[in-house]
């Protein structure tokens, strides 16, 4: 008896622990799908040649539709005013959201960061739009992906890529400066995320 229940106690931890990893599911994107990269001027691509951003490189990737929606140096104050406006005339098959690192570069309180992008994630989710979160690091001598985005996936259930952009920034050869990518950086970002989309079942 004491066997059987050891045994379904391990089932049932193995279960939670494969979901926990496996993360949110999406649903299929359509072909003619847009998906709408939202965030600062790692989205704008900047330190990037023409076409060489991100949004642009998964666009080639999927061949969807992905407007890039990145502004240089926003924060994210300024971005939960821009994303709601936005909302208010488009509605995209698939948010990603990649921003909070002006924040952190001005030493902005943590805690009005988090709120923002948790407001951000509830403007695409009262539009039944899903959300796709990229952690960002903060400032350090060793970098590391700031805390509140995986607390704000676990709270909102949403796809996190959590370490890819903060490994992209530790490779001197993925930068064009300090603080963005070049080309090459971009675009494994981009696949980052391509893969992340298709083991969520997206594309």
């Amino acid at each position: 008896m004491a066997k059987s229940m050891i045994i379904r106690f391990i089932v049932f931890v193995l279960c939670v622990f494969i979901s926990a990893c496996s993360g949110p599911k999406l649903e299929p994107l359509a072909a003619s799908a847009e998906i709408m990269a939202f965030g600062d001027s790692l989205t704008y691509g900047k330190g990037a040649s023409d076409g060489g951003d991100y949004p642009a490189v998964l666009a080639e990737l999927t061949g969807l539709r992905v407007s890039n929606a990145g502004v240089s140096g926003e924060t994210t104050s300024q971005g939960l005013n821009r994303l709601g406006e936005l909302l208010v005339r488009e509605t995209p098959d698939l948010l990603i959201l990649l921003e909070g690192g002006n924040d952190f570069l001005r030493n902005q309180a943590t805690a009005k960061t988090k709120a923002n992008l948790a407001q951000m994630i509830e403007l695409a989710q009262a539009k039944s739009i899903p959300v796709v979160l990229i952690a960002v690091p903060q400032k350090g001598i060793f970098l590391s992906s700031a805390a509140l985005y995986s607390e704000l996936a676990e709270t909102y259930d949403v796809m996190l890529i959590e370490e890819a952009l903060t490994d992209l920034l530790k490779t001197r050869s993925m930068k064009s400066d300090t603080i963005h990518l070049n080309d090459a950086g971009y675009r494994a970002l981009a696949e980052t995320i391509y893969q992340r989309l298709e083991k969520a079942g997206a594309i």
